[in-house]
């Protein structure tokens, strides 16, 4: 039997198998029923591993073992198999989310605080910087930040990225104005960011910026996370940004963002 590498890399992907499971799985798979030595010589597996690895890939749910001598194992058919796949991948996300939940009662979750609290407190503010690469980290760190307010979130961004930050950041715009923190978005606001408009009203300030072509967050004057490309020129997998913890020039930044925000329009 003779199955493509990139079709057993596929399976691995999919089922997150092993290497000799795939081969093990799709040998049974062409011959329905078959004994563990058949299935290591045509899967060109070594027959020492074979009972292993059917040992696993039965209490996986993939293969049934049949009673009687010698000892064989019939494929359970693929769609059932990943309805298999799907329920315990399923229970094994659930468990490890409830082991999740449990940990912030725990005296763990307050040793890490204390260990990261008195590692801040021994760092320079300059050096709480990063790059963030794609726009996948960048957004985690955007909330990262922008929760942690206390006084002001001040952004300047284009009309798809007020598009994205009202669906990606609007649960912590509500939960930080509900602490008394000003939120103010500069972007262009073009027909299509009509909806996304609607559902910040009364959460968030927005005035129309369209002379200004930049993206940016300062969080209290003391944080900013920059971003270094335009976002309808760089792929969101390339997208860059820059966090940096520093009150001067946040504080800079703020102040110029404030100036032209007098002289933007309301939407």
């Amino acid at each position: 039997m003779i199955v493509k590498e990139e079709f057993l890399s596929k399976l691995r992907r999919y089922f997150s198998l092993n290497l000799y499971e795939v081969k093990i799985w799709t040998a049974l798979l062409s011959r329905g029923v078959s004994t563990a030595g058949e299935l290591s010589d045509i899967g060109n597996v070594p027959r020492s591993r074979s009972y292993d690895i059917l040992e696993s890939l039965e209490k996986k749910g993939f293969v049934v073992m049949k009673l009687g001598k010698p000892i064989k194992y019939i494929a359970v058919p693929p769609v059932e198999v990943v309805e298999r796949v799907k329920k315990n991948m399923k229970e094994e996300a659930d468990e490890k989310v409830k082991r999740l939940d449990t940990l912030k009662t725990t005296d763990v979750l307050q040793e890490l605080n204390t260990l990261h609290t008195q590692g801040i407190e021994l760092v320079e503010p300059a050096d709480l910087s990063g790059s963030l690469r794609g726009r996948h980290n960048l957004y985690n760190h955007l909330e990262l930040t922008i929760r942690n307010a206390k006084k002001s979130v001040s952004i300047m961004t284009t009309s798809q990225g007020f598009l994205r930050k009202i669906e990606g950041l609007k649960p912590t715009f509500e939960k930080i104005k509900k602490s008394g923190v000003s939120v103010k978005i500069a972007a262009p606001i073009t027909k299509e960011c009509k909806d996304a408009l609607k559902e910040i009203s009364g959460i968030a300030e927005v005035r129309n910026s369209t002379n200004i072509n930049s993206r940016f967050v300062v969080v209290d004057g003391k944080e900013v996370v920059f971003m270094v490309m335009d976002d309808k020129e760089v792929h969101p997998t390339y997208d860059v940004g820059i966090w940096v913890t520093t009150p001067f020039f946040a504080s800079a930044l703020d102040n110029l963002f404030n100036l032209a925000w007098k002289d933007m329009k309301k939407p």
